[in-house]
């Protein structure tokens, strides 16, 4: 056995040694954050176990060279102690250990140990294991696979017992220790880069107490059965030596150890990578309160359908006709949608059907999405209040429409299986409420990014949770009271807004809808601080059940052949009452424009620009603090300068008229005086008047791309200083980069190919 590496890890906080454990799990479940050529692992069965006593094993009593080096083994001195320095030998436990202060350490270091391992790590429905998936391995498999391990182990495999146990051939524990059998299958992401695509299976023993986590590789005998494979093990360490912590890396056999790059990285990257990377995660002492990516569906599905659909899709990022960064939306898009279809792929297995789900996005933006799922066979619709330019591109088997949805029983969805909300903004908390008003078996599927309440922006009401943490929850809230099973998961998109919300069954039975749809209106009433009327007689009236009693999927073609207004006038006219039947469930709700209104002060009037850009520049300019320098042709002037104000001292020289126009775009006053970056400086909330001998040219050459627009641009505005300072232009015609007069002026390149 050999050692390739060690980390020494500081721990202030004294998160050690739960902290290892934590880190061990990471590892475990989700070794794709490390070794990026994984897509994750999926965590099989487990079960408790006991090592063969040394006995059995026929060992003598002498402590070999291992031993010596990693420091005692269990039971003689701190559990868990190894590599580093050795501490002063000290007395057994049994004896009065703790009436040294070092030894109360190791004490207290023993029974945090043993809490750890009487703590299950995770409950048998945790991220990472699917239950009823393909390839699952019985509890009982297991215990047969450690009982014929076991016994090669007590046969004379004296070596591995001792790698297992941390200890030399001689020394034994006093008492047997219960060990945390894992049995876990690694999945390698597929691709191009990976050619490896077959997932590997690992029995991974925890030994709590001693601090080691041994991986011992399985593989298949020709009949069929799993067994251990002696090359490729290796074993994680926790020891403390004098006060300080490491994290060892060691291999069985480093001979016998044959790396294929990526689901068995080489020596090299697990002695320098992986305990660094441990050691970090050990002392991260706060929780992200998200679950693990992928925690609903099966990984190694998943990993299959987003290899197969980024494959299939890439093209799109070359054509992609938007400002939107192709590369990110094509990608994330491509991960939802592989997402969803296994998701869905698991619900027909789950229930028996053959039928693809019908589905809507409501927002759909781009309409990337409803494209993927379509082309993939399921029935679907995008709706979008804004067209955008790359729904041409997609043909006529991808339906989008451009249209507003305001939330009310004439924007339901009677016969779609799934609702669907991707970044869906004003939209998001009323998916759940559309979904469970539609049809008892419509399901939804969320992701929120803009935090919106029924009507406007969301507010925040906790201080200790992050405002994305609060959202969710809010939107958690809002499914559970419409009766949904809400369930969240963790999505592996290019985004951190990743976290999507899932609602796939009732907490009801068909039979209590007209009541459950009451408690809905209540709540979403409660929401707006609007009085709560007894049931009967809400403000809002509740909107037509429709088809609460169907079980199984509809005929999605049908529900997309039926337009926005999916409820039949006569079937809603017979559930309307009161006189706002028909409008929206919330007073108040407004979508959003179809227009999107440039706020960032660009679509201003020119002539009203101009004028707050000279009265500011006049107000810094009445400060008449002259400067004489040379400028870059080497000629001395003197200049004036002006001085600096702060914003605050700026927008009191302005009349109230100015400002509340300001005021209506992002930004306000500032924005205006950084979009005019040829005449102010903004820098910490000050304005000052730029001068351009100040600015400092760039060390290395831009790229031909920039350079070339520079050049284009360049002389095709007016120089500013030249017409309006006092003193000019503080540079030459030919070093400054505007037109010294309409004389200089050039056409620019845009309006040029327009005319040609």
């Amino acid at each position: 056995m050999a050692e390739v590496g060690r980390a020494a890890i500081s721990d202030p906080g004294a998160l050690l040694p739960r902290g290892f454990w934590a880190a061990v799990e990471v590892w475990l479940e989700r070794p794709h954050v490390a070794n990026k050529r994984l897509c994750g692992a999926r965590l099989d069965a487990r079960r408790s176990a006991t090592l063969p006593s040394a006995e059995a094993c026929g060992q003598g009593t002498s402590a070999g060279p291992e031993q010596k080096e990693r420091g005692p083994g269990p039971g003689q001195g701190s559990p868990g102690e190894g590599p580093g320095p050795r501490p002063p030998s000290g007395p057994k436990q049994g004896t009065a250990c703790c009436e040294s202060e070092e030894a109360q350490g190791q004490c207290q270091q023993e029974e945090a140990q043993r809490e750890a391992a009487s703590a299950p790590l995770r409950d048998p429905g945790h991220p990472g294991h699917i239950e009823g998936e393909e390839g699952d391995f019985p509890a009982a498999d297991l215990d047969s696979l450690w009982d014929d391990f076991s016994r090669s182990l007590s046969r004379g495999n004296s070596k591995l017992l001792s790698f297992l146990t941390c200890s030399g051939a001689g020394s034994q524990p006093e008492a047997q220790r219960e060990l945390d059998v894992v049995l876990r299958t690694v999945i390698p992401k597929t691709g191009p880069q990976c050619p490896i695509t077959a997932p590997r299976r690992e029995m991974v023993v925890q030994d709590v107490l001693n601090g080691t986590v041994t991986f011992l590789p399985l593989e298949e005998d020709d009949e069929g059965n799993l067994k251990v494979e002696m090359s490729n093990v290796y074993q994680i360490q926790l020891s403390h030596s004098r006060g300080e912590w490491f994290i060892s890396v060691l291999i069985f056999c480093p001979e016998r150890w044959h790396s294929d790059g990526i689901v068995y990285p080489k020596p090299t990257w697990l002695g320098e990578q992986l305990p660094a990377k441990l050691a970090r995660w050990c002392v991260q002492n706060r929780k992200s309160g998200f679950k693990s990516t992928l925690s609903l569906i099966s990984i190694m599905k998943y990993s299959k359908a987003y290899q197969e659909l980024k494959e299939k899709y890439k093209e799109m990022v070359k054509v992609w006709p938007e400002v939107t960064d192709p590369e990110k939306f094509v990608y994330e898009d491509v991960a939802i949608a592989a997402y969803l279809l296994i998701l869905w792929e698991e619900e027909r297995a789950e229930r028996g059907l053959t039928a693809r789900q019908s589905f809507i996005d409501l927002g759909c933006g781009n309409g990337l999405l409803v494209h993927i799922l379509s082309s993939e066979g399921h029935p679907g619709r995008g709706i979008d209040v804004r067209r955008r330019k790359i729904w041409d591109m997609y043909g006529p088997q991808t339906r989008l429409e451009e249209d507003a949805i305001t939330p009310n029983d004439k924007t339901l969805f009677p016969d779609v299986d799934w609702l669907i909300g991707n970044h869906s903004d004003e939209l998001t908390p009323w998916i759940p409420v559309i979904a469970a008003r539609s049809a008892y078996n419509c399901c939804f599927f969320v992701l929120p990014c803009c935090c919106f309440d029924f009507v406007g922006k969301y507010r925040r009401r906790q201080s200790k949770k992050t405002q994305y943490r609060e959202y969710l929850d809010f939107i958690k809230e809002v499914g559970s009271a419409c009766g949904f099973h809400v369930e969240e998961d963790c999505l592996r998109i290019p985004s951190t807004k990743r976290v999507c919300l899932v609602g796939k069954s009732r907490t009801y039975p068909p039979s209590r809808e007209a009541s459950m749809d009451e408690k809905r209106t209540q709540y979403i009433n409660s929401r707006q601080g609007r009085p709560v009327s007894p049931p009967g007689q809400g403000l809002s009236p509740s909107p037509p059940q429709v088809a609460f009693g169907s079980t199984g999927h509809c005929d999605g073609h049908q529900a997309l052949d039926a337009g926005v207004g999916c409820v039949p006038g006569a079937q809603a006219a017979e559930h309307r009452s009161g006189p706002q039947t028909g409008g929206p469930w919330l007073p108040g709700f407004h979508p959003r424009e179809k227009t999107e209104r440039v706020r960032n002060c660009a679509a201003l009037p020119r002539d009203f620009i101009d004028q707050v850009v000279l009265q500011v520049a006049n107000l810094l300019l009445g400060g008449k603090q002259s400067n004489t320098r040379s400028s870059r042709n080497g000629s001395v002037k003197t200049w004036n300068g002006g001085e600096s104000l702060s914003l605050a001292e700026v927008a009191s020289a302005l009349d109230a008229e100015t400002l509340r126009r300001l005021k209506r775009e992002c930004g306000g006053l500032q924005t205006l005086l950084r979009n005019s970056h040829q005449v102010f400086r903004v820098v910490n909330g000050r304005v000052h008047i730029r001068d351009w001998r100040e600015e400092t040219p760039r060390k290395t050459k831009p790229p031909a791309a920039k350079r070339r627009l520079l050049s284009e641009a360049c002389k095709t505005r007016l120089c500013w200083f030249f017409m309006h300072h006092p003193d000019g232009c503080a540079l030459s015609a030919d070093c400054c980069l505007f037109a010294h007069g309409p004389a200089e002026l050039r056409l620019p390149q845009t309006w040029r190919k327009k005319t040609l």
